[in-house]
C-alpha cells in the first residue's frame, strides 16, 4: 500500500457503482436494451422524455435488484417507491432521472473481502436502489457534440457503499468481489468497457487519530480495477503533499489519465447540487412481499465468496489453488 510510504497518514475510502441490468427491454419502456446499436435506433416516446408518455415498471429491473441485495445481506425494503431527481443535461431528455430516495429497495447490506494478512473484513452497504440511466454525449474535437439517447432508460442498480475501504487493495478486492457476485447472479454482463460496471471512488486522507474526516475527492469513469487502485494510490500521494506543503484541499471530481498515470481536474464540487427530490407521481408504491423474495431466493446461485471456502474446505486446497 502507498500508505506504508506515508505511516501518519489514513485513508478514507467509499465506492458508487452503477450496473447495468442484463433486461431484454428498458425499465419504463419496452425499447430493445442493447448495446452498440445505431445511435437513436432503440428509442420510444417514454424514454426520450416526450410530453404526456408515462412510464411503466419492468418487472424484470425489481427481481434482480432482490437478488443483488439477497447476495450483498442487505435488507429488503417492503414497501418503497421511486423518485424525481431534477437536473438539466444534454443526455436526459426529461430534465430529470426517475430514481430512489429515501426509500431504495435494499440497504445496510455489506461484501465480504480478504486483507493482505489473509483476514476478513466486512464492507458494508448504505443502499442499493434502482434508475434509469442517461443518454451519452459524444464529443468531437472540432467543439461539436451529438447526443445518442439509444442508454436513455437503461434499467440500473446504484450500490453505494460506507466509506469502510482503507487503500487501493482493499478497494480492488471490494470491486472485484462486487464484480464477480453481479457476474454469479447473471443480471448483468459487467462489461467495464461497454459501461456495463461503472465506479466512482470518494477518497479523502488525514492524520492518524483525527476526528474529523479531510475533504473528499471524486475520482470518475476510470474502466478497470487496476487503473482504479493506481488512481487511488496516486490520489493519496497528491493530497499527502499538498497537506504536507501547506495546501487546501478542494472537493472536485478528478479523471484518471493512465498514460501520465496522474489525476487531473474535471470540475468543482464546492457546492451541493439541489436535486429537488420528490416522489415520482407516474409509478405505484411497490409491496414487496415474502414471496417475491423467496422468488429471489430461489434464482441466486452458490456465491463465489462461499464457494472459495468450500473448495479449499472440501479439497484441502490452499488460497491460491482455490
Amino acid at each position: 500500500s502507498i500508505l506504508e510510504k506515508y505511516p501518519t497518514y489514513e485513508a478514507t475510502i467509499g465506492i458508487e457503482v452503477h450496473v447495468q441490468l442484463k433486461t431484454n427491454s428498458k425499465i419504463f419502456c419496452s425499447c430493445p436494451n442493447q448495446f452498440g446499436q445505431k445511435p437513436n435506433s432503440n428509442i420510444c416516446i417514454v424514454c426520450t422524455g416526450q410530453p404526456g408518455a408515462l412510464p411503466v415498471l419492468n418487472k424484470k429491473v425489481i427481481d434482480y435488484a432482490l437478488m443483488a441485495g439477497i447476495a450483498t445481506n442487505s435488507k429488503i425494503t417492503r414497501i418503497c417507491d421511486f423518485a424525481r431527481k431534477h437536473y438539466i443535461y444534454p443526455d436526459l431528455p426529461k430534465n430529470y432521472q426517475i430514481t430512489q430516495s429515501d426509500k431504495p429497495i435494499c440497504a445496510d447490506g455489506y461484501i465480504p473481502i480478504e486483507r493482505t494478512d489473509g483476514s476478513e473484513k466486512h464492507v458494508r452497504l448504505i443502499r442499493i436502489h434502482m434508475e434509469e440511466d442517461a443518454g451519452k454525449n459524444i464529443h468531437s474535437t472540432t467543439g461539436i457534440s451529438w447526443v445518442d439517447l439509444n442508454r436513455t432508460g437503461t434499467p440500473l442498480l446504484e450500490i453505494v457503499s460506507h466509506p469502510d475501504i482503507a487503500d487501493s487493495f482493499e478497494a480492488k478486492a471490494y470491486l472485484t468481489r462486487l464484480h464477480t457476485i453481479i457476474r454469479y447472479l447473471g443480471i448483468s454482463n459487467a462489461n467495464m468497457e461497454e459501461g456495463s460496471f461503472r465506479a466512482d471512488v470518494n477518497i479523502s486522507i488525514r492524520k492518524k487519530g483525527a476526528a474529523q474526516l479531510g475533504t473528499k475527492v471524486e475520482l470518475k469513469n476510470i474502466n478497470s480495477f487496476r487503473f482504479i487502485a493506481n488512481a487511488i494510490d496516486y490520489e493519496i500521494e497528491r493530497q499527502v503533499h499538498m497537506i504536507e506543503s501547506g495546501e487546501r484541499i478542494k472537493q472536485e471530481t478528478r479523471l484518471w489519465d493512465n498514460k501520465q498515470q496522474k489525476t487531473f481536474f474535471m470540475r468543482s464540487k464546492e457546492e451541493a447540487q439541489d436535486y429537488r427530490y420528490f416522489t415520482e407521481p407516474d409509478l405505484p408504491e411497490l409491496h414487496i412481499d415474502d414471496a417475491w423474495i423467496n422468488n429471489a431466493k430461489k434464482e441466486i446461485p452458490e456465491l463465489p465468496h462461499d464457494k472459495f471456502k468450500r473448495v479449499q474446505k472440501d479439497f484441502s486446497l490452499s488460497a491460491y489453488e482455490a
